[in-house]
């Protein structure tokens, strides 16, 4: 007797669930780091965040590599990343910070999520209306993973005090970086062009010169981590505020 269709098992390749699988461990490595903010271990709570960044960057990949690409797969990562990118960090800087002035501390996280969610939100409507093959030379609005970089930068100038290596003049007060957290919510909603590594091209036979500068690069996070960490960050908000200032000029001059 022939199997109803309606009935039959529906198999699926165990490779196809990696990048799923991927994000889960992304969505667990956030949890993790809002127990060690609460717990007064940042430096483990960062590691976690980066380790949350690059999985995000490869989860992305492996679908396509497997040819693995889902619906579900899609709202798993926007969930990763608004936990990830959008809660852990600013509760990691509120935890850290925010001994005085906590209600303002508080509005200023609340906010930071908020605008987090509706830039995720904002990239998936988009990434769904855009027609199929093309690919965007630049993000508009900064990124969730590069927002979570830039609310960290008063963790990384901490961190960076308590080496003894370098720090930049006295504590931050605790206006400034609620401040700070409202400006970076604000750069992830706007619509501003920022830099996306699509849009980046090296000729080839300059190629080389990428490797010798990757080496450095991981030289120097190795031997100056925190410092790195908050110069990479810095180096970004400018390239962000030039790129604002240069569309700025051209609706002007338009």
């Amino acid at each position: 007797m022939a199997q109803d269709p309606s009935t039959r098992r529906s198999d699926t390749q165990l490779l196809r669930l990696i990048p799923n699988m991927v994000t889960i461990v992304a969505i667990c490595a956030g949890l993790t780091s809002i127990r060690f903010s609460i717990a007064g271990e940042f430096a483990v709570a960062v590691y976690l965040i980066l380790l949350a960044v690059v999985l995000d960057g490869l989860d992305g990949r492996l679908a396509r590599l497997l040819k693995a690409e889902s619906p579900i797969g899609a709202e798993l990562d926007s969930l990763a990343d608004f936990l990830n990118f959008g809660v852990a960090p600013g509760l990691m800087v509120f935890i850290s910070t925010f001994d005085t002035n906590r209600s303002f501390g508080w509005f200023a996280v609340m906010v930071l999520a908020i605008c987090s969610v509706l830039r995720l939100a904002r990239f998936n409507v988009d990434s769904r209306a855009a027609p199929a093959g093309t690919k965007a030379r630049h993000f508009t609005g900064v990124p969730a993973p590069a927002g979570a970089f830039l609310v960290m930068v008063p963790i990384f100038h901490m961190h960076s005090c308590a080496a003894g290596d370098f720090c930049a003049g006295q504590d931050i007060p605790n206006w400034a970086i609620a401040l700070y957290m409202l400006f970076v919510g604000f750069l992830m909603i706007s619509r501003i062009p920022t830099p996306s590594p699509k849009s980046i091209s090296i000729p080839r036979e300059k190629a080389r010169f990428v490797y010798i500068a990757l080496v450095i690069l991981l030289w120097a996070l190795w031997t100056y981590f925190w410092q790195m960490l908050m110069g990479i960050s810095v180096v970004y908000l400018v390239a962000v505020l030039i790129s604002a200032l240069r569309n700025l000029r051209r609706k002007t001059d338009g």
